[in-house]
């Protein structure tokens, strides 16, 4: 499935990157360059890098468990290339907001998928809104209100800026995921408030 091939190539050029300042460097996600080296490669690349083990883990089995899910569904619609396709746009969007605020920034850097993991989150929770999420594995919550939390508790954060979390990046995939969503899948908004009425 194409889900396990990006977690492993994700988890090999992490490791590597873990190993190589200069690839880290190379890969990880900085504004400023894009904008004044032309260096666009790194709105995608900085989605295959992390910052430790416990960053890339996180990330991974988050991915492991709702990937194949969308995995399955764009494929039954549109064949896998379109889920290969929202993965890394995904990406792309969620560094959007980040690429946009700190242009003139020099030392500011990103890196991790979790923009779009959120997106392949926020796309699952549209289609089951009322399913139960895990949160941190452990506590269930409706999906619906997991989301709800989610963005508030980003929002929050992201106007606070008091930890090096890309709150920004998290916000802008999660709204990329129900954007694509809406504009890929037919009728997708209309099953989705059919979950609270039948």
């Amino acid at each position: 499935m194409i889900t396990y091939i990006i977690i492993g190539i994700t988890c090999l050029i992490s490791y590597q990157a873990f190993n190589n300042q200069e690839l880290f460097d190379k890969l990880s996600f900085k504004p400023y360059r894009v904008i004044n080296n032309k260096e666009y490669y790194r709105l995608v690349t900085n989605g295959f890098v992390h910052a430790d083990w416990n960053h890339l883990f996180f990330n991974m089995l988050t991915l492991y468990f709702f990937g194949p899910y969308m995995e399955q569904l764009f494929a039954e619609i549109y064949g896998i290339y379109m889920y290969i396709i929202f993965y890394l746009t995904s990406i792309i969007a969620s560094s959007l907001i980040s690429l946009y605020m700190h242009k003139d920034d020099p030392r500011y850097t990103a890196i991790g998928a979790s923009g779009a993991i959120n997106a392949v989150i926020f796309s699952y929770i549209l289609i089951n809104p009322l399913s139960t999420i895990y949160f941190f594995f452990a506590i269930p919550i409706k999906a619906f209100i997991f989301a709800i939390l989610f963005l508030a508790y980003s929002t929050y954060m992201a106007k606070k800026n008091m930890d090096n979390i890309g709150h920004e990046a998290h916000i802008s995939g999660a709204i990329y995921g129900v954007i694509f969503m809406i504009l890929t899948i037919p009728n997708v908004l209309s099953y989705f408030i059919s979950q609270f009425v039948k």
